[in-house]
């Protein structure tokens, strides 16, 4: 029998892991945050504290409440204190390989009910579950970014995806305050299998010189009513991140409809990632 969820793990404390860490806060939860550095820890930290204030700047948060959430999140450099988490976030970079080691690590240090949520863009939660010997306890935990303002959460069954570990992982979802889409695992899902490919296709655009970025962002925003343009979304994603999940789609499909623009990866090398970096389609102080 599983015990209840008090403490969550959050592997990673980057632009995701610190937005899921201070969610869990947020609804009253224990965090603990893990990182390789704690240069890494420090600048999650920070970065949390500074989404929280906006909030009380906006008269959505009280600074007295605020002060509560930051204290419920703890930070750790090593793996060993995560052994006493209920149940574990993995938010680290969309790397196949990283995410094996971690998953091998969490399944010798955590209680045999704990279950491992990927916040996995695109890797297949089939093949995670597979490298430890709970695979009916893993399962895709999608978070979009920025994590504390959108409210879905792509949950991705894994084929051993047990129906209580799906149950367990929609419940907490919910008192995250977020909306569970349930999905079945496939290359990219729902959100980057249809997401990925109309970036792709911006960037041919600007490649091939049918429109400048600007343009291309313009007809999307208003003649399609989305919120904001390809690019600038993309800028905002990481290009590396984007083309990574295009590598894991055109692996998976072995389809050329998915083959990622060769502008990205020229930029993706040459370190034009979008906002991290500085530089991508546009330019960032």
């Amino acid at each position: 029998m599983s015990r209840p969820i008090e403490t969550i793990g959050v592997i990673g404390s980057g632009t995701m892991g610190n937005g899921i860490a201070q969610v869990c806060a947020t609804a009253g939860f224990h965090v603990l945050m893990k990182d390789i550095q704690d240069e890494f820890l420090d600048r999650g930290l920070k970065t949390i504290d500074k989404s929280l204030s906006k909030f009380v700047e906006k008269g959505k948060l009280a600074a007295d409440r605020k002060n509560s959430i930051m204290k419920n999140i703890g930070t750790t450099s090593t793996s060993q204190p995560l052994a006493g988490c209920d149940f574990v976030i993995e938010a680290a970079s969309e790397n196949f390989e990283i995410k094996k080691q971690i998953f091998q690590e969490l399944d010798s240090l955590c209680r045999p009910d704990v279950i491992f949520g990927s916040n996995t863009s695109s890797i297949s939660i089939t093949r995670l579950a597979a490298q430890t010997r709970r695979p009916d306890k893993c399962i895709g935990m999608h978070f979009m970014n920025p994590v504390p303002l959108m409210t879905l959460v792509e949950i991705i069954r894994g084929l051993a995806t047990s129906d209580e570990t799906y149950a367990a992982t929609k419940s907490l979802a919910e008192k995250l305050g977020k909306v569970p889409c349930e999905v079945n695992d496939s290359p990219g899902f729902v959100s980057n299998r249809v997401l990925m490919p109309m970036i792709n296709e911006a960037i041919y655009c600007v490649m091939e010189g049918v429109g400048k970025p600007e343009s291309i962002d313009t007809v999307m925003k208003l003649g399609m009513n989305h919120p904001m343009g390809p690019l600038t979304l993309a800028d905002l994603i990481g290009l590396d991140v984007c083309l990574d999940i295009m590598e894991v789609l055109y692996q998976g499909f072995a389809d050329s409809k998915y083959r990622p623009c060769p502008l990205l990866r020229k930029m993706v090398a040459a370190g034009c990632l979008g906002r991290k970096s500085g530089r991508g389609f546009y330019e960032y102080q």
